[in-house]
């Protein structure tokens, strides 16, 4: 498994570039990325409110889907391109929860991806299509490390207390140094979140189902130990600001696996450099 993250900085990334990358996605995608009020909003898809939205209704961006901003929309297709699918045969649909995937014939080993944004990073997982056709099991979620504003870090893990264990409240709120109290927050909720978006899972999933006791690297699922699944931590770093994300994956079998993703299976990219390449690649 894989991950590409994205790193978007306004400042570096011209009017003229991202008119010009907005020509390379479909009709419906340009609909959904032009729904956002600012350019940058649609460029790496979540604004500074989903934080806030994360603190009074854990779902409401999950509305926003994958296909939801620019570079979101070009990343699967540039790393189908590597792969050598045809640029005419780029095309995409939704499973029934509302997770893309590619339709397009004769990839092969199959390929299962998943995109994710905060602020200003956008990351794809990505692997072989394993299990779970045609979305396959990835997932992938990706967070800044921050408390929103006017909120004491206590105050915000209470106000999402209701998606956390009795452990995971714990466990944030121990007589630790409150950067690593706020490290462990985001890993339990990436976490949370990228198992449920391999699943391809939404509004109906109820995140104290998922327990991830940090400390020891357990994840437990209705309180049995997880099986048959990989994920993957990683870290990333965007003006100053540092993200946490994990990525996940069913692969089947009796056993699990968490480690931090290692150095050669994560790629970033500048965001002004990344949209170049895809003009040069989908035109």
């Amino acid at each position: 498994m894989q991950v590409w993250a994205v790193i978007y900085d306004k400042a570096n990334f011209p009017d003229a570039l991202y008119h010009s990358a907005l020509s390379l996605v479909d009709q419906t995608a340009q609909a959904k990325i032009k729904r956002f009020h600012r350019r940058e909003d649609a460029c790496s898809a979540l604004s500074v409110f989903r934080h806030e939205c994360l603190v009074n209704l854990k779902y409401c961006f999950r509305s926003l889907c994958p296909q939801g901003s620019l570079i979101g929309n070009l990343l699967p297709r540039v790393l189908l391109r590597k792969r050598g699918v045809p640029k005419d045969t780029l095309t995409f649909a939704t499973t029934d929860t509302g997770k893309p995937y590619c339709i397009a014939p004769g990839i092969d080993p199959p390929l299962g991806f998943n995109v994710t944004h905060d602020e200003g990073v956008v990351a794809m997982a990505f692997g072989t299509g394993d299990l779970g056709p045609p979305a396959f099991t990835v997932g992938v979620d990706v967070m800044q490390l921050k408390i929103p504003p006017n909120s004491t870090f206590a105050d915000f893990v209470d106000s999402v207390s209701g998606q956390l264990t009795p452990l995971e409240h714990g466990l944030v709120l121990a007589d630790i140094p409150q950067s690593e109290a706020l490290r462990r927050f985001y890993w339990i909720w990436t976490l949370k979140e990228a198992y449920t978006k391999a699943l391809g899972m939404g509004l109906g999933f109820d995140f104290r189902r998922i327990q991830y006791n940090v400390p020891e690297e357990a994840v437990t699922i209705d309180g049995e130990l997880v099986r048959g699944w990989q994920f993957r931590k990683f870290e990333v770093a965007q003006s100053g600001n540092k993200y946490v994300g994990v990525a996940a994956r069913f692969i089947g079998g009796r056993f699990f696996t968490m480690e931090d993703l290692d150095v050669g299976s994560l790629v970033c990219y500048d965001a002004a450099s990344f949209v170049n390449r895809a003009v040069e690649e989908l035109n």
